[in-house]
């Protein structure tokens, strides 16, 4: 493809991203490259960082174009834009807009007018308020500020990073050693992770899925951090566990081989397809002993299967704030309401999966967002709601050599602090 027609194609994906503010950015643009399989993978790249561009800098750009006077901001010229403040030349700009075959039309009037009150300028400007240096929405900022204090800029900035691409070998497969030497001889650069004993880092992100690596089932692709909750669980051969919302199996798949497959594990979700998805992923892990449960309006099993548990994994809906290295769009779409409704539904998520936990045994909380509401504070008030659990600090509960990157008692986990994505966890103890 001509640099023009790069250009074309990340507006149009661009476009169709706004069109679907209600889902992720990268399942659009899987669903766009299917559609269009003739797009080579340097194209797709180029087109893809165009696209994660603009979405990592989308307050960046709308200052801009609300200053220049634009009231309503298009794809075509958002991009236009960024090429600007990236230092592309103005005259290279209209030749890249040309109109010519497979390239964007020309630039009218109106956006002539817009882009040359922009031009000469860079992203950064002193007169942005700080929401906007920092990507996020005004309403959050309070949030974050509590939260981190002076560290602030240090952790915001690096959830503007680009996210590395981690895989968790699986041990019912083989060894660490054994996964990098495949993955080596498939000519990628990989190196063991620093905090996860199965963990492995590719200096950027790839394709990965259609190695032999990842085919026989040897690597997963889980982030460090991801790696590290399961890790906290401490799932051990013959206990009973359940990942109550377990999604399309990540941390099951974790913890199944922990277990050795050794045990049993269920796989709750309120998701039949999540679910139905999770089921070629534990086919090529080899994990034999996880049963799989639909949580319905009025179901009853959790009823049935009161205290009979040794560990209850919570990893609960959130913000997602610690993943927005790799979901840079989720920072646009989050709205105060969402944090609200999400404290809620974690609070009742927590009530509901507590039966299952038996004396003696551990209720694990996590999520991947970095805000105290979500987190530390959701741990207070289910202890306040539960006489019957004790916190355990997450340096007792740890199972790994290394001792884990603590906050309080709470497993911790920071872009800027530990290269992982953001995560917490805290481990609540039937004692009654």
């Amino acid at each position: 493809m001509t640099p023009a027609g790069r250009l074309a194609a990340a507006i149009e994906l661009l476009s169709e991203a706004e069109a679907a503010p209600n889902r992720p950015a990268d399942a659009v643009a899987s669903a766009y490259f299917r559609a269009r399989r003739f797009i080579g993978g340097t194209d797709r790249r180029s087109i893809s960082g165009t696209v994660w561009h603009a979405l990592r800098t989308w307050r960046h750009v709308g200052w801009w174009l609300a200053r220049a006077g634009d009231a309503k901001v298009t794809p075509r010229v958002r991009v236009a834009a960024l090429h600007l403040l990236d230092g592309t030349p103005m005259a290279e700009l209209e030749r890249l807009f040309s109109g010519g075959r497979f390239a964007p039309a020309t630039l009218d009037a109106a956006e002539h007018a817009i882009l040359r009150a922009i031009d000469g300028h860079t992203l950064q400007h002193p007169a942005m308020p700080p929401a906007v240096r920092f990507e996020i929405p005004d309403w959050l900022l309070p949030h974050l500020r509590a939260r981190f204090g002076e560290r602030l800029g240090t952790e915001i900035n690096a959830l503007a990073g680009e996210a590395p691409l981690d895989l968790r070998v699986n041990l019912l497969k083989g060894t660490r050693a054994e996964a990098l030497d495949l993955l080596r001889a498939e000519g990628r650069a990989v190196e063991p992770t620093a905090l996860s004993p199965w963990g492995l880092r590719l200096g950027e992100r790839q394709p990965i899925t259609t190695g032999a690596a990842f085919q026989s089932g040897l690597v997963e692709i889980q982030d460090e951090g991801s790696q590290l909750v399961a890790a906290l669980v401490g799932a051990r051969p013959g206990m009973r566990v359940v990942d109550y919302c377990a999604g399309a199996a990540g941390k099951t798949l974790a913890m199944a081989m922990t277990m050795e497959n050794r045990g049993h594990i269920v796989a709750c979700d309120v998701s039949a397809p999540r679910l139905d998805g999770a089921v070629r992923r534990l086919r090529r892990a080899g994990a034999h002993n996880v049963e799989r449960h639909l949580i319905e309006p009025g179901d009853k099993w959790s009823k049935r299967r009161a205290r009979s548990f040794d560990r209850v994994l919570v990893d609960a809906p959130c913000t997602g704030i610690g993943t927005w290295r790799r979901n840079p769009d989720a920072r646009i779409r989050l709205a105060e309401a969402d944090l609200h409704e999400l404290v809620a539904k974690q609070a009742a998520i927590l009530d509901s999966a507590a039966p299952l936990v038996r004396i003696g045994g551990r209720l694990v909380y996590a999520t991947c967002s970095m805000l105290t509401e979500e987190n530390e504070a959701q741990v207070t008030a289910f202890l306040s709601r539960h006489a019957d659990f004790a916190l355990v600090p997450a340096t007792q509960a740890w199972t790994l050599p290394d001792p884990p990157p603590c906050d309080g008692g709470y497993l911790v986990l920071t872009p800027a602090r530990n290269g992982t994505d953001g995560f917490f966890g805290a481990v609540l103890e039937r004692t009654a």
